[in-house]
Order: structure tokens, then C-alpha cells, then sequence
């Protein structure tokens, strides 16, 4: 696996969200999916998905939604933060998560029926985005979801005293100039009244 502190920015924000920086957000956020259930429920009524990978999966508030429905060894996370993964293998056995930057999936190709991430491309840097975007679709075998931060263009947003750490995109066109066989099925709109945090989501198909 690529080591972190060879990558630059990259490697930074890794570490960033590694240490103490990143443990902290597990604190702020154990209960960030308590409402999340009705997105959820409703993207897995409407498409046939058996099994998913979520991308900087944190404590598990997606993933606690989804593992019940595919069952046990189909739910799979990754994430930097090892504060975290603890805390997933404690509270949702089902899940299977594992330590890997999002940029080096260890995964094989076409491995998931979906790919996903939730407000982590937002903390991804210029440099490795087209990289992580890659790495999703290689190991996606039917859809690809992403929901975070909406921008017409780019535009970096001050984040807890750190600089380069967030980053407003019109994620949707980055993602089709990158993969422009891949076929736009649903976008939508999360608000926090909904339990998450103003975000704009895309699901796409191969």
C-alpha cells in the first residue's frame, strides 16, 4: 500500500485525520446517522445492490442503515482513522471495515455492486480527487454514489483552523468529464433537517 507521507498534500490531510484532529470528529459526530434511515432505505428499494463499499466510512452512520440489508460480509468501510474503525467493530458487527486511504483501494476491480462516499471528497485535494474518483469506479461493478459539498466551481472553504482542508466542487461535472460512460440515474438534495449537512448527492451507473 502507498505510504501516506510520500503524497504531499494528500499525505497531510491524512494524517490530519489520523491523529487527534480526526478522533475529535469521531466525538462531535456518534450521532450523525441517527436520521439517515429514509435516504437509505429508499436508494436500496429502488436499485438491486447486494453489496457496498463506503469510503471514508467513520463511525458507521451510513453503514448502519445499509449492513442489515445486504447481510453480514457485504457491508465494507475504510477509513485513517483507527478511533473510528474501533468504534464500528464494536457497534456494527456485520460491517467489515479495514484501515486504507481512500486514494489505494485494496480491493479488486468491479468488487461492489455500490461504491459510495458521503461528505470525504469535500477533504480531498486537487492532486488526488481524479485518483479517488478512479479508484471508486474501478472497484464499482454497477453504481457509484457520492454526496458532499456543491460549488459551481471550486472553491476552498476554511475548516476548523486548517488550511486546505475542504472544498466546495461541482462534484457531478468533475465526475463526468473523468467517466462520461457512466450514466447519471439520480441527484438529489440532503438537508440538515434530514440528518445530514446541506449536501448535494449524485448516483451513477455503468
Amino acid at each position: 500500500m502507498t505510504d501516506a507521507r510520500s503524497t504531499g498534500e494528500a499525505g497531510r490531510l491524512e494524517e490530519l485525520w489520523a491523529g487527534d484532529f480526526g478522533d475529535e470528529y469521531v466525538t462531535r459526530n456518534l450521532a450523525a446517522g441517527d436520521h439517515r434511515e429514509q435516504f437509505w432505505t429508499g436508494v436500496l428499494d429502488r436499485y438491486e445492490i447486494g453489496s457496498a463499499l463506503e469510503i471514508g466510512c467513520n463511525i458507521g452512520a451510513n453503514l448502519r442503515w445499509i449492513a442489515p440489508t445486504v447481510g453480514a460480509g457485504n457491508a465494507y468501510g475504510i477509513d485513517v482513522n483507527r478511533t473510528a474503525l474501533a468504534h464500528i467493530h464494536q457497534s456494527l458487527p456485520d460491517a467489515e471495515v479495514i484501515w486504507s486511504p481512500a486514494r489505494d483501494l485494496p480491493f479488486r476491480d468491479r468488487r461492489f455492486d455500490l461504491v459510495f462516499t458521503m461528505g470525504v471528497l469535500i477533504h480531498q485535494p486537487e492532486e488526488t480527487l481524479p485518483l479517488v474518483l478512479s479508484e471508486m469506479v474501478r472497484t464499482s461493478a454497477r453504481y457509484v454514489l457520492f454526496g458532499e459539498y456543491y460549488g459551481e466551481s471550486t472553491e476552498e472553504v476554511p475548516y476548523r483552523g486548517h488550511e486546505g482542508a475542504l472544498f466546495r466542487r461541482n462534484y457531478g461535472a468533475i465526475f463526468e468529464s473523468l467517466f462520461p460512460d457512466l450514466r447519471l440515474v439520480e441527484t438529489g438534495f440532503l438537508s440538515r433537517d434530514e440528518g445530514w449537512d446541506d449536501i448535494t448527492w449524485w448516483l451513477y451507473e455503468r
